[in-house]
């Protein structure tokens, strides 16, 4: 009979197989086997609960797991790490045998390759690996209990607390020469608080999985009562039996008392609304505040004794690595620090670092007093971008104020060419038109650079899209470089009217596709199609921004670079642009989402890195057609009125005052408010309507229109300006006018509102 005696575990839903491996242990003549059959992994693993086998031979396939689940648990719920495991696979698949490898087989066997010899080799290669790691192990724990932690106290005890061994430091400490310890209990040097966690300490060591423990226990030395931090380990024989405890101490006495004075302090420091916690050198936390509590997430319990690093930080950045070198050679260090809670969320702390010394003037922690100044910074920031809003708004004012003086004039002579020239050929009627449309349009467009900075909703009407994606076709294809092939798929047959701004989705669309153009710098593919799309209750859930019904979907497509993955969630941000400084501000998309926004639609993306980019728009459909446009030419005539008009800009002068002659009225003009008020002085009976311009040198036409209403509080004034904002300007500083006109306006406009002026003046 074979002295060597061995547990094997065989796994397998097979009879015949777990035979045949029966067979092959039975015909070994060196070794011996005790064999426990199991046909499922987890009656495998109720054995190894009941009986430690010695190796377990596992076969990949089970009906309940595979092997690789086998392994799992045979780790992570019983915590049998080293166990050795011969995974049995069917056929030599290279994959499975290097994962099952990887997640802690000690071998593999292909079963159509299985052979008694093989077998038996196998297992015992496997043991013999085993015991190998296992002596070694037990050597390197020896050394270094007994070498490496000489200055700390080392005792051996029997399993009833019977000394068996004492180094020296252990009997200075204690008060007893280390040979006289031998056979005296160590439990008379135990506090009696702490003798049952001792006692239950011995007990858990002496069975499996016979784990290192770590204790900090009280002891009575010729010093009095000190606190000791034990390490403690079961040593055992050949046959795995527990024979001794071996036990290291280290006196941490003054670290305890230190920690209880904080703790004592502990009822002051909770009632701060700041983070507060105290960690040694080593990064571990000795003390946590209510008020970290309450900023990190994370309880005193679950904290304390962890990598504070694990814990608040995502990474060590190199701000992290100055301040612990600032910390610990000037004993402090203040600072912004990024943090993160329990919960994954990111904070902007304010940060203070204090080093605390010990009694010998050693650096032996660092206090830690976190202020939470994340909603202060984003209150910063989106003042910073409020101010850059108000500056862009200012600057985009003045333009605008200019630029409406510029096309008042161009835009009513166009319109009044038009109307005095009847017969003109079609030829040069069309070019006309093509100057007044593209007047109104810079005037819509200077409307909406203001409406930009002051949140305008603009004059949405019944709109048909397909004629602005005409427009916009002719305009990319006569503008983008030749290099890029546009294309049109505009479905013209039963397209919805949409309710929306022109000249707010003509931006939309020339931003996108700018931006199209910008992502294809070596040229490529712009398409634009329009379809009918319908919201059902599904889609409708899915996306918020959604309601059901009827909607026009725009889409521009372009093959250009196409977004990273990584900025695609970002595009949509104010200020945020991937272009160079000076080529872009961030401010394009952002405007898009919210000019869509405010149509009631909402904004897809689809992006291939390398292939594309699809910006699909979605607008929501109306049962309406869309209105076509007032005659200009049809318009009242006025029946001989003295009209005082009053502006600045002398083309303005000029071209108001023949447009108003055209149409049956007189007019006087004034260049400034002092001009004016002399006129109206010497005229006053025969002016039946002033038109007077807010923003003019001198006198402006706020304090002309308030000495001349004092003058005659009948009077009809209608103001004029390049600022939309003058309307509530006006109301907000009690001055009442008849009406309000808009710059650039149209001859339509100036003509009807003088008519209404006069008609309600009647």
């Amino acid at each position: 009979m074979a002295d060597n005696f061995s547990v094997i575990l065989l796994v397998d839903e097979s009879w015949e197989e777990r035979e045949a491996y029966r067979r092959y242990l039975a015909r070994d003549e060196q070794c011996s086997y005790h064999i426990l059959e199991a046909e499922t992994g987890k009656q495998a693993l109720l054995l190894c609960q009941q009986q430690l086998p010695d190796v377990i031979i596992l076969d990949y396939l089970l009906p309940d797991m595979d092997g690789l689940e086998f392994l799992s648990d045979l780790k992570i719920h019983l915590d049998l790490t080293n166990l050795p495991v011969i995974m049995l696979i069917n056929h030599c698949n290279e994959q499975i045998a290097l994962q099952a490898m990887k997640n802690g087989a000690a071998e593999y066997l292909v079963k159509k390759n299985i052979t008694a010899i093989s077998f038996r080799i196998a297992i015992q290669k496997v043991l013999e690996k085993t015991r190998l790691i296992q002596q070694l192990k037990e050597s390197e724990k020896l050394y270094r209990n007994l070498v490496e932690s000489q200055t700390d106290l080392i005792v051996r005890i029997d399993l009833n607390g019977g000394l068996t061994f004492a180094n020296r430091v252990a009997g200075e400490i204690l008060g007893f020469k280390p040979e006289e310890f031998i056979g005296q209990s160590l439990l008379q040097f135990v506090h009696p608080e702490d003798l049952p966690d001792v006692m239950a300490n011995i007990q858990a060591l002496s069975l499996p999985p016979y784990r290192l423990t770590t204790k900090e226990q009280r002891a009575f030395t010729v010093n009095g009562i000190r606190w000791f931090q034990w390490e403690v380990a079961a040593i055992r024989n050949e046959e795995e039996q527990v024979i001794e405890l071996q036990a290291v101490g280290r006196d941490v006495t003054e670290r305890k008392q230190a920690e209880q004075k904080l703790y004592e302090q502990a009822a002051l420091i909770d009632i701060s609304p700041d983070a507060i916690f105290v960690r040694n050198l080593n990064y571990q936390i000795l003390f946590w505040s209510k008020g970290a509590e309450r900023l990190y997430g994370w309880q005193e319990s679950e904290i304390l004794g962890q990598d504070c690093h694990e814990f608040l930080y995502q990474h060590i950045s190199p701000q992290i690595q100055e301040a612990m070198t600032n910390v610990i050679t000037k004993g402090k260090w203040r600072g912004e620090l990024n943090k993160f809670t329990k919960y994954g969320q990111e904070l902007i702390v304010s940060s203070r670092w204090t080093l605390i010394y010990s009694e010998t003037g050693e650096p032996q922690s660092i206090l830690t007093v976190d202020t939470d100044i994340t909603e202060k910074r984003l209150l910063e920031q989106q003042f910073y971008r409020a101010q850059r809003l108000e500056s862009l708004g200012t600057l985009a004012s003045g333009v605008a104020h200019d630029l409406n003086n510029i096309l008042s004039p161009v835009l009513t002579v166009s319109q009044l060419l038009l109307c005095k020239l009847p017969h003109l050929d079609e030829k040069n009627r069309q070019l006309l038109k093509i100057l007044e449309n593209n007047s109104k349009r810079g005037a819509e467009l200077v409307k909406q650079i203001t409406s930009f900075a002051r949140g305008s909703e603009g004059k949405q009407v019944p709109l048909q899209i397909k004629h602005l994606l005409k427009e916009i076709e002719r305009i990319i294809i006569s503008t983008f470089p030749k290099s890029i092939e546009v294309c049109t798929d505009i479905a013209t047959r039963n397209l919805p009217t949409v309710w929306a701004d022109p000249t707010q989705i003509h931006q939309v669309l020339m931003n996108l596709c700018v931006n199209a153009c910008d992502a294809m710098p070596h040229g490529g593919n712009l398409s634009i199609a329009a379809t009918k799309f319908f919201v059902d209750e599904t889609y409708s859930r899915m996306n918020l921004d959604t309601k059901v019904g009827p909607y026009v979907q725009i889409t521009v497509a372009d093959t250009g670079l196409g977004i990273p993955k990584d900025i695609l969630e970002r595009i949509f941000e104010p200020f945020f642009t991937t272009k160079a400084l000076g080529k872009g501000t961030g401010l394009g998309l952002s405007t898009v989402l919210g000019i869509i926004k405010n149509h009631g639609g909402f904004i897809k993306v689809d992006s291939d890195e390398g292939k594309g980019t699809k910006f699909h728009i979605y607008l929501p459909a109306i049962n309406q057609s869309a209105t076509q446009e007032v005659d200009d030419c049809d318009i009242p005539e006025g029946n001989g009125e003295l009209i005082l008009v009053v502006d600045d800009e002398v083309s303005i002068q000029e071209v108001t005052k023949n447009l108003l002659a055209d149409y049956n009225y007189k007019t006087i003009t004034a260049s400034d408010g002092v001009e004016a008020l002399s006129i109206y002085t010497q005229n006053q009976d025969e002016i039946s309507v002033v038109l007077m311009d807010i923003h003019m040198p001198s006198i402006d036409g706020l304090m002309a229109t308030r000495v001349i209403q004092k003058m005659n509080p009948a009077v009809n004034i209608i103001a004029m300006s390049g600022f939309t904002s003058d309307h509530q300007f006006l109301e907000v500083n009690g001055i009442d006018v008849q009406a309000f006109l808009l710059k650039p306006y149209t001859l339509n406009n100036l003509l009807e509102t003088i008519n209404t002026v006069l008609n309600i003046s009647k």
